[in-house]
């Protein structure tokens, strides 16, 4: 099967994809301080490891590595022209790995395979299934991970492809999280990292409201969506979402993740690296004027093989707009979520161990 070439101007519709295209993504991109720096001044992002090159060397590190949900944004901004500039939504993700550490001067770089297709029963569009993987210029794995996303068809005549759907794992597996290389636990300073609170004093089943909300502004929220250099025209275009179903522009999800991610360290300010993304789901949209809380649970706690420095920690983040209370998981009766759910993210974290 030949390796379908650059995207088109107006990018793929769902009928552009086949099972098993092999897609290269423009363009390379070197990461600086530049980048961390105004990742931190839009999300509020402040854990130590990220913060501080002292911090990062007490660890064994050369220095302090770019936040890991902004090395995402980079990987996932560079799929979005040839994947999900026609989406509808992105609607999930499952076995996200955050390999080799990523530093100010590294370049990033990324492709991606269809894994399956299916199409919607109203026939108008398509859920493309997509596993994506980001290097650095040494070619080492910086992240890997599978999403789906619901993309428009051009043609809502055209014939419905075989339904192919990928089998997916619930979680990313202990002895598949990454620790970075030279990474030393013993070194680690609660106190200048904001907790003493190690994992061994993390329970599963404990619930840990990070009180604090962000409001969303209409101008940051569209300068983070351009740092990742992610395209999607519903986060941009004000005059084609005034005739959408929203009426407005919506915000990336991505930085609804990071969001919540910023506002968990208020309780998991030692939650140093994020190793994986299990699964999450976009449960409803965000817009400008929204204010974003955050709770999680601790799902699960995970010894690292040959590690007694560092452990893990499995969490559900639970991410709400516009309401700030504690009844988590914030579920109707049925089972559903209550309309301000906005995020719902299972992702596995380090933690220094005593």
């Amino acid at each position: 099967m030949p390796k379908p070439g650059p995207a088109p101007r107006g990018g793929r519709f769902f009928e552009d994809f086949r099972p098993g295209d092999e897609i290269r993504h423009a363009t390379p991109r070197t990461v600086t301080d530049g980048d961390r720096a105004l990742y931190m001044a839009l999300t509020g992002a402040r854990f130590a490891l990220h913060s501080s090159d002292e911090f990062a060397r007490a660890l064994g590190l050369p220095r302090a590595p770019l936040d890991d949900m902004l090395v995402f944004h980079v990987v996932f901004g560079k799929t979005v022209p040839d994947v999900s500039l026609n989406a509808v939504a992105n609607l999930g993700y499952a076995g996200c790995v955050f390999g080799a550490p990523v530093y100010p001067g590294d370049t990033l770089s990324a492709r991606s395979r269809v894994l399956g297709l299916r199409e919607t029963s109203a026939g108008t569009a398509g859920v493309v299934y997509v596993r994506s993987t980001g290097v650095n210029q040494r070619g080492e794995t910086v992240l890997d991970y599978t999403r789906w996303v619901l993309v428009n068809k051009r043609d809502p005549a055209s014939p419905a492809p075989t339904p192919e759907t990928p089998d997916l794992p619930d979680f990313v597996a202990a002895e598949d999280l990454h620790v970075p290389a030279g990474l030393d636990g013993a070194g680690y300073d609660g106190a200048l990292a904001g907790s003493e609170s190690l994992w061994d004093d993390h329970a599963p089943g404990a619930r840990i409201d990070h009180v604090d909300g962000m409001t969303i502004e209409e101008a940051e929220h569209q300068m983070a969506t351009r740092l990742y250099q992610n395209t999607a025209r519903v986060h941009f275009d004000l005059n084609a979402a005034k005739a959408g179903r929203f009426g407005r522009r919506i915000v990336y999800g991505g930085h609804v993740i990071s969001l919540a991610r910023a506002l968990s360290f208020n309780g998991l300010a030692n939650a140093f690296r994020v190793a994986a993304i299990n699964g999450g789901r976009h449960a409803a949209p965000s817009f400008a004027g929204d204010t974003i809380y955050a709770w999680s649970q601790v799902l699960e706690k995970l010894e690292l093989p040959g590690r007694a420095d560092v452990g893990a920690l499995r969490v559900r983040t639970i991410a709400t707009k516009d309401r700030a209370c504690a009844d988590f998981p914030l579920t109707r009766a049925d089972g559903k979520f209550l309309s301000e759910v906005v995020l719902d993210l299972d992702y596995t974290v380090l933690m220094p161990r005593r």
